[in-house]
């Protein structure tokens, strides 16, 4: 449980018959995309060992019908047991309805000593979150994400705003004062507007303005000072529930629910990053508010549905609440990086796809208007003024003194960071510099760090950056102050920095999608009022917004139920790498598809399950029954077909693969009774490879005669599952025996290199590298004789690393215990067994276990 800290009549028909039809991939051999992959490895050495912990208590909380007087006990007997046994430590946040326990900061070396203590369920690590990067505009380009989804169908055609409907956002708040919803455009905080907002009407505050949760930075606070008022002075949150609800008579600006009823609970301050406590926190707050729906357009990555933001989650949906949530921006980083909440057994998990136009300011070069995203780091371009430019192609070495003097670069993408073109183009006197993309479409790019305060770093297309190269020279370029819709070449697809599932116990997440790359919306008044941002964060509002409809169309749809009535009619897009091939992109990173909230509310057909997890392909084929509900009054008959999705092989760094998984049905075609229902059993027969890879398709239900087509996903894992290396040595050799010495981490295999005096913080440390989330996490101590000396970590639900050289330091603090007895081991030599259960291992079967066992070590203390 270990992780690392900081981190969318004629035209319904012409949609609800749209059919998917690509290629049948028969091979399992690899397909390339048209340009690499993004990757986020950088080779660093990085400690991402927590401090602040969950402490999850015996009994469930009052949402499962626990008493308060027992909670209260639990606690009260927490308490005083951690005083007995000297636990230093600090309570945060202590809760009742939606999770038994507490969030507390301890030091490391505490950790095992917390794990002992009487009354301990589990601990999990309490993840700090960043507030993502945004990147500003001018002018509303939504509607196109509207369209995307059958947003504006529904508003337009069928008459549905999400009127009566209660969204709750937690976020950076929500600018209260915005025209968009119901403010009076005034660019300040009125104290009492939110008490009398039309629309902004529950919410609270739950950090004040100063709060920053990321320990590097040096405006690091995270000490929360709570405020009833819940305004934005950052920007996410009214960005997010803008396309969740905008009405702005300013400008014409909708969201998906124009009128839907919000309560913002803000968990992040002006900057920087929140933690997962506080984001229970404001879960509990919201169930007390009695909101419909949650949109939590934020998480922690590579975590399990058992982290206890994905537990609350799914608690909530059982009492009533539709929870959607982000699955996370993790796409570079590889499969199994979805995270928590989103993550959670009963949450509406969602991936992003790119809109299929943007509204960004442009340049002009020979009549040709070039749409650019600033650099993070960088300077705003100028508004004015023509230059020469220059292509310098990868600009990755230093460039010639001089050579670029009162001019602009032009720089390809690739090879080396954007932060080296940058500064080789700066440091030979550029006053500007384009960088290009290598693939479709523009890209928000960072700098790592600012160069000077002056020189303007762009990026732009790469159909662009192939028109500058084909000018004569000298090619001359202009900026503007002007900013225009551009189509988008990735309109549709995956975003690149989507997550990828599955789940690590093979369940199938994402769920669903929704355009969440380049999405114009709301900001706050003081911040230019509307701005365009991207990432999974703006994906899930277009979700939540949906089932803000679909609740208002159906009101008495069961909050368990809008995810699969949502799934059954969403629209599967095919690979970002390659679309031109015709193949689905991986279920494992689009769920179902693209939600289309149009055909979901028009649906007559309910299919249950609404997606199929299928395990592992080494116990053969999955035979699943499935159930189809039929409320119109006339029956319907579905021919039954299946269509596979794109493989992938490897996990930090995915490979793509056709698949000739197959699916057989107990029969071709399935009648459904006017107002009456049906079964028919699907037999899903595994793919052949990759081996340790994922596969995944879609179940098609066409009806005979024309209307909707349905469609349920399948995905598995093909092979042993428990093949997956664990314990993966990594460039650096882990596990690690090792000290902590003046802050860094020393490897040593000779006992006689050190003895720890178990004083101070002097402890063997064990630097552990997961490359896959494991079930179970055990230490185990023995003297240089063999004698057991019982467990000194016994933890579940372990996360993997973010990156193959990322580790966790785990320290033994010379205590061990044995069912409820605590023993302190002697001076002496001793070593360490690491063992593992691997995910869904099985804990009697022996392969399903990795171990390590670490070289001796001495203890002697001064006493």
């Amino acid at each position: 449980m270990f992780k690392r800290s900081i981190f969318t009549a004629l035209l319904i028909v012409m949609i609800l018959s749209m059919s998917i039809t690509p290629a049948r991939a028969d091979s399992v051999g690899p397909v390339d995309p048209l340009t690499p992959l993004p990757t986020a490895e950088n080779g660093e050495f990085v400690d991402e060992t927590p401090e602040l912990w969950f402490v999850e208590l015996t009994s469930g909380p009052t949402a499962d019908g626990t008493s308060m007087k027992t909670l209260q006990a639990e606690k009260n007997a927490f308490k005083a047991n951690a005083k007995m046994a000297g636990l230093a430590y600090t309570e945060k946040y202590a809760y009742s309805s939606l999770f038994n326990g507490f969030s507390i900061s301890i030091k490391p070396t505490e950790i095992a000593k917390l794990s002992r203590i009487t009354g301990v369920k589990a601990i999990y690590p309490v993840e700090t979150i960043a507030i993502p990067e945004t990147e500003q505009s001018l002018d509303p380009e939504l509607f196109t994400a509207l369209n995307m989804t059958g947003a504006a169908t529904a508003q337009s055609e069928l008459g549905y705003t999400g009127a009566g409907i209660k969204v709750a956002v937690m976020d950076t708040g929500i600018d209260v004062n915005h025209p968009a919803f119901g403010g009076d455009g005034v660019a300040e905080l009125n104290s009492d507007f939110f008490y009398d907002s039309p629309r902004v009407l529950y919410g609270y505050d739950f950090v004040g303005d100063a709060f920053n949760a990321d320990s590097s930075s040096p405006l690091y606070n995270p000490v929360p000072t709570p405020d009833p008022i819940p305004d934005d002075c950052y920007g996410h949150g009214t960005h997010v529930a803008g396309i969740v609800g905008a009405n702005d008579p300013t400008n014409g600006l909708k969201g998906v629910a124009p009128d839907v009823i919000f309560g913002s609970y803000r968990v992040f301050g002006c900057q920087g990053s929140t933690t997962a406590d506080i984001m229970l926190a404001a879960m509990e707050r919201a169930l007390a508010d009695d909101m419909d729906i949650l949109n939590m357009s934020i998480g922690s990555a590579y975590q399990w549905p058992q982290y206890p933001t994905a537990v609350a989650a799914s608690r909530l949906v059982n009492k009533g609440m539709v929870v959607v949530a982000s699955i996370g921006n993790e796409g570079a980083n590889g499969l199994y990086s979805a995270g928590a909440p989103g993550l959670g057994e009963k949450v509406i998990g969602v991936a992003s796809y790119d809109n299929s136009y943007v509204y960004l300011p442009y340049l002009t070069i020979n009549g040709r208007n070039i749409g650019y995203v600033t650099m993070t780091f960088s300077p705003n371009p100028p508004t004015t003024g023509t230059f020469e430019v220059v292509n310098v192609g990868l600009a990755c070495s230093a460039l010639q003194a001089g050579s670029l003097t009162g001019k602009v670069a032009h720089a390809e993408r690739g090879t080396c960071a954007f932060g080296i073109k940058a500064a080789n183009a700066i440091n030979a006197g550029a006053v500007g510099v384009l960088i290009s993309n290598n693939a479709a479409g523009v890209f928000n790019g960072t700098l790592g760090a600012a160069i000077d305060d002056h020189t303007p770093v762009v990026g732009i297309s790469q159909a662009d950056g192939t028109f500058i190269k084909a000018q004569a020279a000298p090619i001359m370029m202009t900026w503007t102050d002007q900013q225009a819709s551009f189509p988008s070449p990735t309109g549709g697809l995956i975003s690149s920095f989507s997550s990828y599932g599955l789940s690590p116990d093979l369940t199938l997440k994402p769920d669903i999608g929704a355009p969440g790359g380049n999405i114009y919306s709301t900001y706050p008044l003081e911040k230019g009022g509307y701005t365009t941002m991207g990432g999974t964060s703006m994906a899930s509002p277009h979700v939540a917004g949906a089932a803000a409809l679909l609740l208002q169309a159906k009101p008495n749809t069961p909050s368990q139920a809008v995810r699969g009535i949502l799934q059954n009619s969403a629209l599967p897009k095919n690979w970002s790498g390659n679309p031109s091939l015709g193949l689905l992109d991986m279920v494992h990173r689009q769920g179902a598809g693209m939600v289309q909230i149009d055909a979901a509310i028009l649906a007559t057909t309910k299919i249950t399950p609404a997606k199929i997890s299928t395990g592992e392909s080494q116990a053969g084929p999955y035979t699943q029954v499935l159930k189809l509900e039929n409320s119109a009054k006339v029956s319907v008959t579905y021919n039954l077909s299946f269509v596979n999705a794109l493989s992938t092989g490897g996990v930090i760094t995915p490979s793509a693969y056709n698949s000739d998984a197959s699916v057989s049905f107990s029969s071709n075609s399935v009648t459904v009774p006017a107002k009456g229902s049906a079964t028919v059993t699907a037999t899903i027969y595994p793919a052949t490879g990759p081996a340790k890879g994922q596969y995944g398709g879609y179940i098609v239900f066409t009806p005979q005669g024309g209307g909707q087509i349905y469609r349920v996903p399948y995905a598995g894992f093909v092979g042993d599952y428990q093949s997956i290396q664990v314990l993966a040595p990594t460039s650096n050799g882990f596990p690690w025996l090792a000290v902590l010495y003046e802050g860094q981490y020393y490897h040593f295999t000779d006992p006689s290199d050190w003895t720890f005096s178990m004083v101070d913080g002097d402890y063997p440390y064990f630097l552990v590298h997961f490359d896959h989330q494991s079930r179970v996490f055990r230490m185990e101590i023995f003297s240089a004789t063999g004698k057991a000396w019982h467990r000194a970590y016994n933890e579940e639900y372990m996360p993997r690393n973010s990156t193959t050289t990322g580790f966790y330091a785990l320290p033994f603090d010379g205590f061990t215990t044995a069912g409820k007895k605590t023993y302190e081991v002697p001076d002496g030599t001793y070593y360490a067994v690491i063992s593992v259960l691997k995910a869904n291992g099985n804990a009697d079967v022996a392969s399903d276990w990795e171990t390590w066992t670490s070289p001796n070590f001495i203890i002697d203390r001064p006493w």
